[in-house]
């Protein structure tokens, strides 16, 4: 799996749920609501003020080292 800017965060979420400490250390702290787990990456970025790029860049590197 390789996630984009375009990946659904519950998509994320149930295929690696591994990774929701990486979105926590963010302060994307809402990870069940029904809202956050349906917006992609670049959505949530956007909200929470967080570079896109570099979430990415983690959460890519978190799911090639399972």
């Amino acid at each position: 799996m390789t996630i984009t800017k375009d990946t659904i965060l519950g998509d994320i979420l149930d295929a690696a749920p591994d990774t929701a400490p990486l979105f926590i250390e963010i302060g994307m702290h809402c990870l069940g609501c029904p809202s956050a787990r349906s917006e992609t990456v670049e959505q949530a970025c956007y909200v929470h003020g967080q570079d896109v790029d570099a979430l990415l860049a983690k959460l890519n590197a978190a799911i090639a080292g399972k």
